[in-house]
């Protein structure tokens, strides 16, 4: 199922952020490494937009041109999204931390 994600959240520069096309997920997902408790853990949260261009990008081998045609955003921006949400992904992997895929706003 694709919802629109709405952010009221400001960025930096002052801007919204502009509507995208992400999945609905069914609750916030939190992964770990097994033999560290979570309160030892620094906790990385993947945004909804990061996870759905790591997704289309990786999952389903689309180009960047056909993932941010799916989310309805600039190629410059699904390129921004990917690169961050897969940096956070390896940190989370090299690092020993927790990651938290966050569900929509």
């Amino acid at each position: 199922m694709i919802i629109l994600c709405i952010c009221t959240k400001q960025s930096l520069m002052g801007r919204c952020k502009k509507q995208r096309c992400c999945r609905f997920l069914e609750g916030e997902r939190l992964y770990k490494p097994i033999t560290v408790p979570i309160q030892h853990l620094e906790q990385i949260e993947l945004e909804p937009d990061e996870f759905e261009a790591v997704r289309i990008s990786d999952y389903e081998n689309k180009s960047q041109i056909e993932g941010a045609t799916l989310m309805g955003i600039s190629r410059g921006t699904y390129q921004r999204i990917l690169e961050s949400g897969r940096k956070k992904i390896f940190s989370f992997l090299l690092n020993n931390q927790s990651l938290k895929i966050k569900n929509r706003s």
